[in-house]
């Protein structure tokens, strides 16, 4: 099933923060673009092509899973990180 152009256009900052946030915990938990691929059993083109600023890259709800398992995080908080980047680190305790 192909995405209409208004839901492209509707969920596209989605996708591009979601990949920001896949890639800013990808760096804190120390791990290459190589290493997060093979723990999510995908291609490591395909994580670049995720986290590519200002790229709206859409991918599988089990690709997503995958990613969040290999962070060690879960789906729920990882979609929060992409979606209130400040209310999340605001709320970091120390």
């Amino acid at each position: 099933m192909c995405m209409s152009k208004e839901t492209e256009f509707k969920n596209r900052d989605r996708y591009v923060h979601l990949g920001i946030a896949i890639s800013a915990l990808r760096k804190m938990r120390g791990l290459s673009q190589e290493q997060l691929a093979e723990k999510a059993n995908v291609s490591r083109s395909h994580i670049s092509s995720i986290e590519a600023p200002g790229i709206a890259r859409p991918f599988s709800l089990e690709v997503f899973f995958n990613i969040a398992d290999a962070l060690e995080i879960d789906p729920a908080d990882l979609i929060s990180a992409s979606v209130f980047p400040d209310k999340i680190i605001s709320s970091r305790k120390d």
